[in-house]
């Protein structure tokens, strides 16, 4: 079998680390494994793959790597392979369209808005706080909170490389709490409290900069209501193998509080800091296990 890593998009550094630790999962349970890092030579990847292996590994994150590019050219390949498949992982990548579907299902998600450079630095589009973030972006990567005392967002060329548009989207309170989803089931709820407040890039892949609680300290509810959110989610773009959806936690207001959807990753991290593989660990789920158990679940013609 093959893993794919490194790739090209802003989480390249992420996904050589989630490969590496994953392919050397899989040769201790007795795969016999390579790995292919990805570029912009479609060729030299396609060749890197002949002969064919009985299947792939995407531990590629971010744009051409979850969000259906790939998934596509390995359909035309007919490899099996790990994760959703071209429509569902679009869908998740496309954080509007994925927005829409959740709403429309009953999933609660933050109002937002999709505004163009020009509109958000002419002045607030939305009332304060917000977030600004890319429409296509995973780990984080580009967001910016505006709260009441501070600039606005910075969007020139050279800091915002992600497009004429961006999602400006009502800042929800509270608390960041994510669920990992495996085949049709949730592993747990896990909280997590950063050293600054904001779960950017920074303090997902820094040691130390993140406490992960698992299972989070919420009311057994509400536990309840993140996971089956997570999974209704997941069902509903149709993903398949693992996914983690990312929720918020607001209980300043009310109680027991509310939930809000803030997306799914229907490829989540997998360095030693990353929540799907400690979710599965409490879940009694080894690391081995898990990598295993997506192998032998890939799929490839859906």
């Amino acid at each position: 079998m093959t893993v794919l890593l490194g790739g090209i998009s802003s989480e390249r550094e992420v996904s050589l680390i989630s490969g590496n630790a994953v392919a050397e999962a899989l040769r201790d349970k007795g795969y016999e494994v390579l790995t292919v890092d990805v570029s912009t030579d479609l060729a030299a990847v396609i060749s890197a793959l002949s002969p064919a292996p009985d299947v792939i590994f995407n531990a590629l994150h971010g744009r051409f790597g979850e969000d259906g590019c790939i998934q596509g050219a390995l359909e035309l390949l007919a490899i099996p392979y790990t994760h959703s498949g071209v429509l569902a992982s679009a869908l998740a990548m496309d954080k509007p369209m994925a927005k829409r579907l959740f709403e429309n299902a009953g999933i609660p998600c933050a109002e937002h808005v999709i505004a163009s450079q020009d509109e958000i630095l002419s002045g607030d589009v939305l009332e304060r706080p917000y977030v600004v973030k890319p429409l296509n972006e995973g780990s984080s990567v580009g967001v910016q909170i505006v709260s009441d005392g501070t600039n606005g967002p910075t969007l020139t060329k050279e800091q915002w490389v992600f497009g004429d548009k961006a999602m400006v989207e009502k800042y929800v309170p509270g608390r960041e709490i994510t669920v990992a989803v495996m085949g049709d089931r949730a592993l747990g709820v896990t909280e997590l409290r950063t050293n600054d407040g904001f779960y950017d890039y920074e303090a997902k892949y820094t040691e130390g900069r993140t406490t992960h609680i698992v299972p989070a300290p919420i009311p057994d509810s509400v536990y309840d209501a993140a996971m089956a959110h997570a999974v209704k989610a997941h069902e509903l773009l149709g993903c398949r193998g693992v996914t983690r959806a990312d929720l918020r936690y607001d209980d300043t207001k009310s109680d027991p509080g509310d939930l809000t959807m803030l997306e799914i990753n229907t490829q989540p991290g997998m360095t030693p800091l990353s929540l799907v593989p400690e979710q599965a660990a409490h879940a009694g789920i080894e690391f081995g296990e898990l990598v295993s158990w997506m192998v032998e679940n890939a799929a490839c013609g859906s």
